[in-house]
Formats: C-alpha cells, sequence, structure tokens
C-alpha cells in the first residue's frame, strides 16, 4: 500500500474509534496571578482590623482602632495610609472603599455626634482632604468617585429613628441634605417615616435607592424606595414568606449583583426561630420573589456575581452558584463561632473574614477554596 493511503487509512481508523465516546473537556486556563505592587507607606503588624474592604484578591482597605491601612498581596501586609491627625478610628467610623485610588472615611465630632469630618482621597491614601460635614455618622455609599448619598443617623427610641439624606456630586467636597424625617427641622417630611429603625440606604443611581430596616409590626417588611433622588419616599411591597405573616422581619436594604439583578436578604424571627429569607428581583428592584431556602441563623450575606453568593449562619457558610435558588453548605476548617466579626468575599473562591474574641483580640482570616479552608494573615 502507498505510504500517504496507509497514513489516511490510519487517521480514518482512529476517528471512527472515538465516534461517540465523550471528549474530555480542555482544563481553562487559570488567570496569572498578579505580582503584589508595594505600597509606599509603613508597614503595620498585627493591625487588628474593625473593617475590612477588598477589591479583589490581592488589593484592599481596612480600618483598624488608629489607622486606615491598604494591602496589595492580599492580606498579608498592610499600610498605615491614615489621614494626619484623624484620631480614634475603628468601630466608630463609617467608610467607603471605592477602588484603589478613592476611599471615605467620616469621623464623628466627639463633642457632637451629629457633626463629623469626612477625610477623603483620590490617590490610594498618599494625600488625603479633610471636609467638615453636618453628620457624624450613618450609611454612606458612593456610586463612583464623584457621586454619592449619606443616610445620616439623627437618633433612634421607642421603635423610631430620625435620618437626614444627604447626597454629593463633587466626590464628598460639598453635600446637599435631600430629605429628613426629623420633627425639630423646619423641613421635615414622613414619606420616610420617623417610627421604625433604618439599617442602611442602597442607592441604584442617584435618583432611585432603597433603606431597610425593621419595625415591630408582625409580617411587615420595611422597604422604602425613592425615585427622585431622595426626596419622597414610598413604601415597596414585598411579601413575608408563607406562614409567616407573625414573624418580625428585618432587611439592610437591597444587594445589587448587576443593574437589574438585586438580591434583598431578610431576618425573619418567629416562634421556628430566626432563619434568612433571600428575595431576588430582576427588574431593578421594582419587584420581589422569595428564592426557596430559609436558611437557619442565617445571617452575613455577601453576593459576588448575579449568581454566587454567601451567607454565614454562625456555623456554616451557605453558597449558592445558581442565583439563590439552591444551597450548598460549607463547613469551615476554623471555628469561628461567636468570634465571627464579618466576611468579605470577592470571588467564589476568594474571601476574607474578620474575627474578635472574648479577650478583644482580632484576626483576620482567607480563603482560596470557597470557604472551607482558612488560614490567618496580618500576622
Amino acid at each position: 500500500m502507498h505510504r500517504n493511503a496507509l497514513i489516511v487509512l490510519i487517521a480514518a481508523l482512529l476517528t471512527a474509534c472515538t465516534i461517540g465516546k465523550p471528549v474530555p473537556p480542555t482544563p481553562s486556563a487559570l488567570p496569572p496571578t498578579a505580582t503584589p505592587v508595594p505600597i509606599n507607606a509603613p508597614v503595620v503588624t498585627s493591625p487588628a482590623l474593625t473593617t475590612i474592604h477588598m477589591l479583589d484578591a490581592n488589593n484592599g482597605w481596612g480600618i483598624s482602632d488608629t489607622a486606615v491601612l491598604r494591602t496589595s498581596d492580599g492580606g498579608s501586609t498592610w499600610y498605615d495610609l491614615s489621614p494626619a491627625k484623624a484620631g480614634q478610628l475603628g468601630y466608630g467610623v463609617a467608610s467607603m472603599f471605592l477602588d484603589q485610588q478613592h476611599a471615605w472615611v467620616l469621623a464623628p465630632d466627639p463633642n457632637d455626634m451629629l457633626k463629623g469630618t469626612l477625610y477623603i482621597t483620590s490617590d490610594g491614601g498618599a494625600s488625603w482632604q479633610s471636609i467638615a460635614v453636618p453628620f457624624g455618622g450613618g450609611d454612606m455609599r458612593f456610586l463612583d468617585a464623584k457621586n454619592g448619598w449619606m443616610m445620616a443617623g439623627l437618633g433612634a427610641g421607642a421603635g423610631s429613628m430620625g435620618v437626614a439624606v444627604f447626597q454629593t456630586d463633587d466626590g464628598g467636597a460639598t453635600w446637599k441634605q435631600a430629605y429628613t424625617n426629623d420633627p425639630n427641622q423646619p423641613d421635615s417630611a414622613s414619606s420616610l417615616p420617623l417610627g421604625g429603625l433604618k439599617d442602611g440606604i442602597s442607592p441604584a443611581d442617584m435618583m432611585n435607592a432603597w433603606v431597610g430596616g425593621v419595625t415591630y409590626t408582625p409580617g411587615v417588611i420595611y422597604l422604602y424606595k425613592t425615585g427622585d433622588g431622595g426626596i419622597s419616599w414610598q413604601q415597596a411591597t414585598v411579601k413575608p414568606p408563607d406562614g409567616y405573616d407573625q414573624a418580625e422581619l428585618e432587611t439592610r436594604g437591597p444587594i445589587f449583583a448587576a443593574p437589574e439583578m438585586a438580591y434583598l436578604p431578610v431576618n425573619v424571627s418567629s416562634q421556628n426561630g430566626v432563619m434568612l429569607a433571600v428575595y431576588v428581583s430582576r427588574d431593578g428592584g421594582k419587584s420581589w420573589l422569595v428564592t426557596p431556602t430559609l436558611i437557619p441563623q442565617g445571617g452575613a450575606t455577601d453576593f459576588v456575581s448575579a449568581k454566587d453568593g454567601f451567607v454565614w449562619n454562625g456555623a456554616d457558610f451557605y453558597v449558592t452558584h445558581d442565583g439563590a435558588q439552591t444551597w450548598s453548605t460549607v463547613t469551615p476548617d476554623v471555628a469561628f463561632g461567636s468570634n465571627f466579626g464579618g466576611m468579605d468575599f470577592v470571588d467564589p473562591r476568594t474571601g476574607f473574614v474578620l474575627t474578635s474574641d472574648a479577650s478583644g483580640a482580632r484576626g483576620l482570616y482567607k480563603t482560596t477554596d470557597g470557604g472551607g479552608t482558612w488560614n490567618a494573615l496580618g500576622k
């Protein structure tokens, strides 16, 4: 047989042998590991973080009692980039970290908790601008380097809470009050009622935002929406889970995973104990549907994409990869228990947990396998 004909025959026989057999998928190439870029600032060992916000697996910000910090190597090394004369920080400050360059830290005035100093950086903490602002604490959210919201607390008691809502369009240099429900102010309004405790504000853009919280009326999910930049508010219609019309319900407000895709975690307290219901919206928050699973003792919630999310329930991580339709449990190899102080996942495999024990000692842990294995950092 001619040599070329023989080669063709062999190739045909090999092809025939593989027809109908599964072909193993080609492994996807892993993204290259970014080389950490050192930051020109003093290194802080064992920083005892109270707040962490990771931008990706390597880069992030943190706050301790005395410092504003950055990391570029996934939390192993922390650099002190604190504003001058910022004083005591820790749990008493509000903060917002947009990216590696832009951050805002709000320190209350110790002599007047309704006033404060806002520290602003646009160069990664190399320099800070300090601005006197008419609020000392609350929930601060920036959509980009210029546009932001602030829901400032004005005092709470007997199931009621006064707030003022502010907006900025110049990166925090100036703020305009859009709303207040404080009856002691002449421009007070009631569309966002004084009644109910307000847990957080969730803006989608500079016109649309939601305020979540709790009222002690059974079966009521406390969620209000504005569509005019905070000037007026309407209660959103969200039904309690079936069978829980008499439960106490609380939410911090929506988590936007995409422009039209949002999740609404709702804590459900009843005779059956405490559970977490997760609602989903696919129309930008216009309507909400509860997903199938009530997570026992569900607490801290973090969605890293439109499909991937994590819930901590005091012992395990509940993990979804299909938009909260189903959940699996991951038991960490570190018993965080009551020492759990917060979590921040950046993708389906990489996450961080803050801890604080009874003695006040704080720790930072990192996982790269979706929550099963954890390593201590920053020692």
